[in-house]
This record gives structure tokens, C-alpha cells and sequence, in this order.
């Protein structure tokens, strides 16, 4: 079976595979006696080991999470690399959190973040690398407003930890976040193997299988914390999440109440605290559902999409141009009167 089924398994994992899926209990000595008699070498490579300094863990649960992602075939060779991103805990090494995405990004990082608020609150700090995802490193003119408060505006993911009061931590080295990275090294092992059996060969898949392996992971390797209780602190009930962990702009009001989303216009409806908001400066929020929401002073205000404007209908319509008499004429509704 180590060179069929469980084919890619080390010693160890081998070991509590036959127990777990076969009910065949042996120790590891006797499985690596059997391997070694067999001519099956441990699939795990053999690294030279570099002189280094530990760095001291922290004491409590909850003082410091490290996050980081990995692309690797997790899928297999056969399927594209993806990106597995995970959230762990640096007194305990529980990982606490953990998403499939396509490619490294923001939006896989909030979700990240949202599962590690939601099942355990907030630690109080994050740690992880130089990436512009978390801080800011263009060398770029300050705007107004930046230069008025002495610091470029953060990323998206730096605004987040902010409103959470979560304390931010950049590595200077890949060498410095070594317990993200040697979990990584323990999945790349594992993970792999057990998404194999349970047929698992995508990243919606692997996202539903993930929390009932972590269980398993943390109580095979997790490890109780130095201090007893938890730093985590408990998001207030009042705070609303999908605000939180959402894209905040800022925006202006143009005249005919309607703001600007990139490609996009929104039309604010008039309501019973104000008819109109030209001029007012709000905040629109991209959902990590999908949804927008335009918030002025705290309050959600009512939105449509708007009507599109002329030269967006044009440029939708790629069937008809001004010029263009063989084209197909464009449809009634877009006919301008």
C-alpha cells in the first residue's frame, strides 16, 4: 500500500494512515523496519540543516498570529497550482485559519481574517511578510490629505487590522516567519495526500474539506500555550461585520446624487434624513459577498444602480458605430432621441 494507495506518504504519516483507514496499529519504528526491508525510501527530502537562532514563541494564545500563503499543486500535478493561505497561531502552532484561492490576494486574506475573528476574536497582532497587500512600499508623492497626517493611507488589509485594533507586524526575512513556513512544509507532506483520497480536485471542494482536516492537524500537532487563558479580544456585537471586513473608498457626491465606482455609477435615492447628498463626501463599500454598500455619517444609504451614460452605452454596443453603415443598427433602447 505505501507504493499504491497511501504512494507519497512519509513514515509518520504512513503510520497513522494504516491505523486510521486500515485499523493496522504499528509504531513508526516497525513501519520504517518494514519500509527499509522493502527498499521504500521516506519520500521526504533530507535538507542540510542551517545554523540559526529560535526565535522565543509567544506565551499566550491570541498575542500573535502569523499568516502566509503557499502556491503548490495541492490539487495534484495534474490540476493548476493554487494558493493555499493559513492563519496560525504562534504560542500553540493551531492553525486557526485557512482558505484555497487562485492567487495570493486581498480578498483571500480577508476571508482568512474573518474566519480567525469569527471562531476565536481578535489577536493582538498579525505577522507576516513585506508584500503590498499589507503595507505600503511604492515610493510614491504623499497626497493632501496624506501628507496632512504624516503617513500614506494604508492598504485595504493595513485599514482592516486597524478598525479591529489588531497590531501589525512585517517580517524582515522569509527565515523570520519559520512556523507558518514549516506548516506549509507539514501540508505539502500531508495535505496533498489527504485531499487525494478524499478526491477532492478543486479549490470549492478543498475549501469545504479544510476545516475537518484542521482538526485533525491541530490535535496531532499543536501544542498547549506556555501561559494559560487567551489574548483574544471579542468583536463587539455592535460591530457589523460585512462593513468590517470590506473595500472601503472614499468617494464625492456628484451633482445629480450619484457616485462614481470605478466603471460603475451608484444613484443615491432620496430618503427621510436628507433629499439630497451633492457634494457630501461618503465611503462605498465593495462586500466581500459582492455587494456595494454608500455610507454617509454611519448611516447605509439607499442605492440603485444608476443609468448609464451615453458614452458607456456606446461602448457596450460593439455591433454599431457612427461611421459604421454596414453595421447592425443598435436596438431602440439605445437610440438617443
Amino acid at each position: 500500500m505505501a507504493k499504491t494507495i497511501y504512494d507519497g506518504a512519509n513514515q509518520q504519516h504512513l503510520t497513522e494512515l494504516l491505523a486510521e483507514r486500515e485499523g493496522i496499529s504499528l509504531s513508526r519504528s516497525t513501519v520504517r523496519r518494514i519500509l527499509e526491508a522493502a527498499g521504500i525510501d521516506s519520500p521526504k527530502k533530507k535538507r542540510r540543516r542551517r545554523h540559526h537562532r529560535r526565535r522565543e514563541l509567544r506565551p499566550q494564545e491570541g498575542m500573535l498570529v502569523q499568516i502566509d500563503g503557499s502556491k503548490h499543486h495541492w490539487f495534484g500535478s495534474e490540476h493548476p497550482a493554487t494558493v493555499l493561505l493559513t492563519a496560525e497561531d504562534d504560542a500553540t502552532g493551531k492553525v486557526i485559519g485557512a482558505v484555497f484561492r487562485q492567487q495570493e490576494d486581498a480578498h483571500g486574506y480577508f476571508l482568512l481574517m474573518r474566519q480567525v475573528v469569527t471562531a476565536y476574536g481578535c489577536p493582538l497582532q498579525v505577522y507576516h511578510d513585506q508584500h503590498g497587500i499589507f503595507q505600503v512600499n511604492l515610493k510614491k508623492a504623499l497626497t493632501l490629505e496624506e501628507q496632512l497626517s504624516g503617513e500614506p493611507d494604508p492598504t485595504q488589509f493595513g485599514r482592516l487590522l486597524k478598525d479591529l485594533g489588531i497590531g501589525s507586524i512585517a517580517a524582515s526575512t522569509p527565515q523570520a516567519k519559520g512556523r507558518v513556513e514549516r506548516v506549509f512544509g507539514t501540508f505539502q507532506d500531508r495535505l496533498v495526500l489527504e485531499l487525494k483520497l478524499a478526491g477532492v480536485t478543486s479549490i470549492v471542494e478543498g475549501n469545504q474539506f479544510l476545516p475537518a482536516y484542521l482538526r485533525r492537524h491541530n490535535r496531532r500537532f499543536a501544542v498547549p500555550a506556555a501561559q494559560p487563558g487567551t489574548a483574544y479580544q471579542p468583536l463587539s456585537p455592535d460591530r457589523h461585520l460585512e462593513g468590517i471586513f470590506s473595500f472601503q473608498y472614499r468617494r464625492c457626491v456628484g451633482q445629480d446624487n450619484t457616485v462614481r465606482f470605478f466603471s460603475d455609477r451608484l444613484q443615491i435615492l432620496p430618503d427621510s434624513s436628507q433629499r439630497s447628498y451633492a457634494g457630501a463626501r461618503v465611503q462605498v463599500q465593495q462586500r466581500l459577498d459582492g455587494s456595494r454598500a454608500v455610507i454617509h455619517r454611519g448611516r447605509c444609504l439607499l442605492t440603485k444602480p444608476a443609468p448609464p451614460e451615453a458614452p458607456v452605452l456606446r461602448s457596450k454596443d460593439k455591433r454599431w458605430r457612427p461611421n459604421d453603415t454596414t453595421a447592425e443598427a443598435p436596438p431602440q433602447m439605445f437610440l438617443r432621441k
